[in-house]
C-alpha cells in the first residue's frame, strides 16, 4: 500500500506516531527542497536520522517527483509548472518506477511533503493522481489527525470544492478531470 503524509504544524513525535499507526516502513521524501523554514525536525538530515532510529527507511525522491522541475519545457508562459508535462518526463517516470519497485519489495511507503492538506499538495495533484489514473494504484493520504483519505475520495472533494456539477453533457469522470485541472492551476508551483 502507498500512503502520503504532510508534516506542516505537526511535531515530530505526532508525525512518527502516525507513521507507526499505519505501519509505514519507508518514507519517500518528494519535496523539491528537503528543508523547512519553520520545522527544523523535518530538515533532510534530521528527518532521515529520526526515521532511522524508528527503523523506517528514508529515500529522497525530490529530484524525480518534486513539483519544481528544472526543465523549462515543463512550465507555461506564466512560469507555472504543468503537471501533465512533468508526468511525461523520463525523470518522473524513473521516480514512479522506484516507488513501484519499493512496493513490490513489500515496503509500506509514505510520500512526504510539507502541506497539511493533500488536496493542495503535489503529492496528490501530481503523483497520486498519476498513479490512480495510469496505474490504478490508490494512494491513501494520512490526514493531519491521522485518519485516511483515499485519492478517489479526494477527487470527489475537489469536484465539490470547485463547485463542478455533472450534467447531461459532462459525465462525472470529466468533472473529476476539470476539478483536478482547476486545483492544479491554483496550487501548482509557480516560479518567483
Amino acid at each position: 500500500m502507498l500512503y502520503s503524509i504532510g508534516y506542516a504544524t505537526k511535531d515530530l513525535s505526532a508525525f512518527l506516531q502516525q507513521l507507526e499507526q499505519h505501519n509505514i516502513t519507508a518514507v519517500a521524501d518528494v519535496r523539491s527542497v528537503p528543508y523547512s523554514k519553520a520545522f527544523f525536525d523535518f530538515h533532510q538530515p534530521a528527518l532521515a536520522s529520526s526515521l532511522k532510529a524508528c527503523g523506517i527507511h528514508y529515500v529522497y525522491l525530490g529530484e524525480e517527483l518534486g513539483p519544481r522541475s528544472k526543465n523549462p519545457e515543463h512550465y507555461d508562459s506564466s512560469g507555472q509548472v504543468q503537471f501533465e508535462r512533468l508526468q511525461q518526463s523520463a525523470l518522473f517516470q524513473q521516480g514512479i518506477r522506484r516507488l513501484t519497485t519499493g512496493l513490490d519489495k513489500g515496503l509500506q511507503i509514505a510520500l512526504l511533503c510539507a502541506e497539511k492538506d493533500p488536496a493542495v499538495c503535489h503529492r496528490s495533484l501530481l503523483i497520486s493522481e498519476y498513479l490512480l489514473d495510469r496505474q490504478q494504484l490508490e494512494v491513501q493520504h494520512i490526514c493531519h489527525g491521522g485518519e485516511l483519505e483515499s485519492q478517489s475520495v479526494l477527487r470527489q472533494r475537489l469536484v465539490t470544492e470547485n463547485r463542478i456539477v455533472p450534467d447531461m453533457l459532462t459525465p462525472a469522470c470529466e468533472c473529476e478531470k476539470m476539478a483536478w485541472r482547476a486545483h492544479s492551476k491554483r496550487f501548482a508551483y509557480r516560479r518567483p
